[in-house]
């Protein structure tokens, strides 16, 4: 799998369905084949950043 912000494979499975790219700091969550994005802000909360990618960008093929 490849990050699809960053396009590298530094990527660190947290949780069931939860991945983070180590490189851009980008966590995702794996939802019926489709990437969830969203960036972890410095109070903890997350920010979804879906909007600044393609649904096809997103999709993982496993």
């Amino acid at each position: 799998m490849r990050c699809p912000n960053c396009q590298r494979k530094d990527i660190g499975k947290i949780g069931t369905n939860q991945y983070y790219c180590w490189n851009c700091f980008i966590e995702m969550n794996l939802v019926k084949g489709t990437l969830m994005l969203h960036q972890v802000e410095e109070d903890g909360s997350l920010s979804s950043l879906d909007d600044l990618f393609e649904e096809e960008d997103r999709r993982v093929n496993m």
